[in-house]
């Protein structure tokens, strides 16, 4: 007699989109999935990137190689992100509707001061991380299934919840997320919409730094951190599996930082 698998099973045969799902916290997502006995889709700007990461993913999973695919959607470019966003899910959808979509997809970090600031690189600050997440609430429910077993899952930072010199531009951005995370809740119920915010996390939104450059803000960061080390993807990915199987949370953000909203400055 075999035991019961009710918790660990949840998200067993169960299909999710990740846009962002090439590189960083979304493969990390898109590897815990697989685990599960999810299908998945990931979705990167370059098409070159989501058919390598495809490769790496049935080559670290080979039996699950019929349950991985991948479509390019660039998210930067205001002219067609619509356009793109609509094509993706239509080519997603193929074969059945979605059950989960999962938004990690980012950029790099537009920091800027304030007397930097313009119109344009305002729009162009906030393509990727705002404007596109919130055209994917637009867009998505017409491919999930309905109810609330179906999910919606945002990626903002730590810089929603504590700001930082100069981060002005995108932390407003990142702090928005936070009221689209609740606004799509309500707007698209019974579907749910939640909300990750990931503090410092060892991805390769760093690579434009040099090596010294990263390896000496991540001392600094772990000086500072309670847990003593910047976070791992293969953490962070438990708060989006934890998302997609409580079919009770919605409108909801999850925090994982180290501790670093309780750190000192000083």
């Amino acid at each position: 007699m075999a035991d019961q698998v009710k918790y660990t099973n949840k998200l067993h045969g169960a299909k999710v989109l990740i846009l962002g799902g090439s590189s960083g916290i979304g493969f990390g997502v898109a590897e815990a999935l697989l685990e599960h006995g999810s299908t998945v889709i990931i979705s990167s700007s370059n098409p070159d990137r989501v058919q390598k990461t495809i490769e790496k993913l049935q080559k670290s999973y080979p039996s699950k190689k019929d349950h991985i695919s991948g479509h390019a959607c660039n998210l930067g470019d205001q002219a067609t992100v619509e356009d793109n966003i609509k094509n993706l899910f239509e080519t997603a959808t193929k074969d059945g509707k979605l059950d989960h979509v999962v938004y990690t997809a980012g950029d790099p970090l537009a920091m800027m001061k304030l007397d930097d600031i313009d119109m344009s690189k305002l729009v162009q600050a906030g393509m990727v991380r705002f404007f596109a997440p919130l055209l994917v609430g637009k867009y998505a429910p017409k491919y999930l299934n309905a109810g609330p077993k179906s999910s919606i899952t945002l990626t903002t930072g730590s810089v929603s919840e504590r700001p930082r010199p100069n981060w002005t531009a995108i932390g407003s951005f990142a702090t928005g997320l936070q009221g689209m995370c609740r606004g799509m809740a309500l707007d698209l119920k019974p579907l749910r919409v939640n909300l990750v915010s990931p503090g410092a996390i060892d991805t390769e939104l760093w690579n434009g730094l040099s090596e010294q450059q990263r390896n000496d803000m991540f001392k600094a960061m772990e000086g500072a951190m309670p847990t003593g080390r910047v976070g791992r993807v293969v953490d962070v990915a438990e708060c989006y599996i934890y998302l997609l199987k409580d079919e009770n949370v919605t409108g909801t953000m999850i925090s994982s930082n180290g501790g670093a909203l309780i750190a000192s400055r000083d």
